[in-house]
């Protein structure tokens, strides 16, 4: 008879026997009628599950361990075992969560709850708290190219925005065809916001008609592709709000004339970063485009939270060429799923001699316009538009993908991707 301990990480074992024979006896006694509560996840799928598990109790299933695959009559169960930890195991077969502890098998959890707990709905399905959001995640890749037709593709987002500055509903929904990728959204926060208008913005947020497509099967080049300014999107949010970190602001040569909306100058000034010019930007890093458009400069921190997923990598986006955006977090080594979760940091530095003819240091310090960084190959973790390629929770076998930062140039101000 198979039973759940009350206390499914008070975990004390002690290694004795085949896991896997043990595994193959236990489960083999077990039935399960056709449908979602015998649901059988991809290998890419199970391996994304169970490395979560392992991240996060290390002292339990470690070190991590290849999966291996163990045929049970017409279904397949996804097992790792961990005989350094004391005879412990994780597997996922005929739609729920196993574990062992001295080296006997025990079912826990379904897979939707599992993925809910230790996947935060991420492995199948995202889910909102706050009215209504869906969608699935898997993700494969073939060379430079990226098939992304298993992730978020039914993502859907209605979401009422009590903020003062918004107080309606938020409408966000994703599409796929076999070759792109599609937004229809209102534009309008599904978070909580600042105040607009406010001192230093005077623009009311207001819906938006909001429509792109993006590539489904993203191609990563050689080539680097500049997409800066307000007539321009960098990429969306899930919610479907706009990916534009920089503005229209600018000051000339004496610094003497500047205009943070309309400039004409050289010298283009930085929304976020610098003391000398105030956009009106919330916490969210984000503020209000004269139309209405509520867009983000840097990671859209309520946004994150909402989300929930913690100190994980969190995908919040699709940049405009179709590769992935996350925010904050990444893997510290690229290629492993199973090493630590770190702080992903730009490779942009502030230059050590202003460029010619720039204004004042004095009165305007370095930092304060775009031209006052570099790219320092090495000095961070990522490329020029700041990506990399790597693996994540949604694309286990890896791909090229973007972070929002919280240093210059905060989210990317270029794409890599086929346009």
């Amino acid at each position: 008879m198979l039973r759940k301990p009350p206390h499914f990480l008070s975990l004390i074992a002690v290694a004795s026997g085949s896991l896997l024979a043990t595994f193959y006896g236990n489960a083999a006694t077990t039935s399960c009628s056709t449908g979602a509560a015998c649901l059988t996840p991809s290998q890419e799928q199970a391996s994304t599950l169970l490395s979560r598990i392992e991240q996060k109790y290390p002292q339990y299933f470690s070190p991590s361990s290849t999966i291996q695959t163990v045929a049970i009559g017409g279904d397949t169960a996804y097992v790792r075992t961990y005989p350094q930890a004391g005879g412990t195991g994780l597997a996922t077969f005929q739609g729920s969560l196993w574990y062992a502890v001295n080296s006997q098998w025990y079912r826990f959890l379904s897979l939707d709850e599992s993925n809910k707990t230790f996947c935060d709905s991420v492995c199948w399905t995202a889910t909102s708290t706050t009215g209504t959001t869906t969608g699935t995640t898997t993700g494969t890749t073939t060379g430079s190219t990226t098939g992304t037709a298993g992730v978020l593709c039914d993502y859907k987002n209605s979401v009422f925005n009590s903020s003062t500055s918004v107080n309606a509903t938020s409408t966000a929904a994703w599409s796929c065809n076999t070759t792109s990728r599609m937004l229809s959204a209102n534009g309008l926060p599904d978070h909580t916001v600042g105040t607009f208008p406010n001192a230093n913005n005077p623009n009311a947020i207001s819906a938006q008609s909001v429509s792109a497509t993006l590539a489904l099967n993203p191609t990563l080049t050689t080539s680097i592709t500049g997409r800066t300014g307000p007539a321009l999107a960098m990429g969306y949010a899930l919610n479907g709000v706009k990916i534009d970190p920089a503005t229209a602001g600018t000051c000339d040569n004496t610094g003497t004339n500047c205009d943070v909306a309309r400039g004409t100058g050289a010298w283009n000034i930085e929304a976020l970063g610098q003391s000398s010019f105030k956009f009106g930007t919330d916490t969210n890093n984000a503020h209000v485009q004269p139309g209405g458009m509520y867009h983000y400069h840097g990671i859209p921190e309520s946004y994150v939270t909402k989300l929930n997923k913690g100190q994980a990598m969190t995908l919040i986006g699709w940049a405009s060429d179709g590769f992935p955006i996350y925010a904050r977090y990444g893997y510290t080594t690229a290629t492993s799923a199973t090493s630590a979760i770190k702080v992903v940091k730009g490779s942009y530095q502030v230059k050590k001699t202003a460029d010619t003819n720039r204004p004042s240091t004095t009165t305007y310090p370095m930092g304060t316009f775009s031209q006052d960084y570099e790219y320092v190959a090495g000095s961070g973790d990522l490329d020029e538009c700041n990506g990399r390629t790597g693996v994540t929770p949604e694309f286990p076998q890896g791909t090229y993908h973007y972070y929002a930062t919280d240093s210059y140039p905060y989210l990317q101000r270029c794409v890599k991707g086929k346009l």
